[in-house]
């Protein structure tokens, strides 16, 4: 399986794959993940770190720097390969471009209603580091009361 970092062109391939791995959500927000406008903001912002096989994405996980710190979110891995260790491989190579980029920290944020979702990152050396609401584009998709909990884990760095 191959990784590299997606371009503007694998961007319809991303946000489909995202989309379809994230209708798990469906319990609590009301339409896709994310639309084309949203993509194309995260893309500008941060890069999006594609496994693919023949081409066609497996996973895939957004990450920003942001200081001497980065941030992914995003992950996905497509349904017939979830359970495989793509999503940790997805990870592991979040972590190594940060720590190739200088940061000194890795940072997600786990809705709350994802309730397994903090003992898996937990497994991965990462701790709450607090809450912080919704944001304000996501409230009329909402379906009942959430916020993120932030989680981070230092990566070795100074």
């Amino acid at each position: 399986m191959e990784t590299r970092f997606a371009t503007e062109t694998d961007l319809p391939a991303v946000m489909a794959l995202i989309n379809k791995a994230f209708k798990v959500e469906a319990f609590f927000i009301v339409r896709d993940r994310l639309t084309p406008e949203e993509i194309l903001a995260y893309f500008k912002k941060g890069r999006f770190l594609i496994a693919e096989e023949n081409n066609t994405p497996a996973g895939v996980v957004y990450v920003e720097m942001r200081g001497d710190r980065c941030y992914f979110g995003l992950l996905s891995v497509d349904l017939t390969r979830q359970k495989s260790g793509l999503g940790r491989r997805l990870i592991a190579a979040a972590e190594e471009f940060a720590r190739e980029m200088g940061a000194r920290h890795m940072d997600i944020t786990v809705v709350n209603l994802r309730t397994e979702l903090p003992p898996f990152y937990r497994k991965l050396g990462y701790t709450d580091n607090g809450t912080e609401p919704v944001r304000i584009e996501m409230i009329p998709r909402l379906l009942q009361p959430a916020h993120f909990i932030k989680m981070t884990k230092p990566l070795g760095n100074g």
